[in-house]
């Protein structure tokens, strides 16, 4: 993941961990509506950027997206 990727994850996570506490959240439909509101933020936020830069934040460097043999080298 590149260095933007990783702020807008963390952005969204810090959000729906504000947004759950602040709403006292219990249970799995409380949580997931929080999950889904942190990540409206941080989806949000990203779409701002790339209107700004013309640049994607989303990038292919995954790794998923590696070669079996890739993978193996870094572990």
């Amino acid at each position: 993941m590149t260095d933007l990727e990783l702020i807008f994850n963390m952005l969204g996570e810090a959000s729906t961990t504000e947004i759950a506490k602040k709403k006292n959240t219990k249970g799995f439909g409380e949580n997931k509506f929080a999950a889904k509101e942190g990540g409206k933020i941080a989806g949000d936020a990203r779409k701002k950027l790339e209107l700004k830069t013309g640049d994607k934040v989303v990038s292919e460097k995954n790794y998923l997206n590696l070669t079996k043999k890739k993978r193996k080298e870094l572990k």
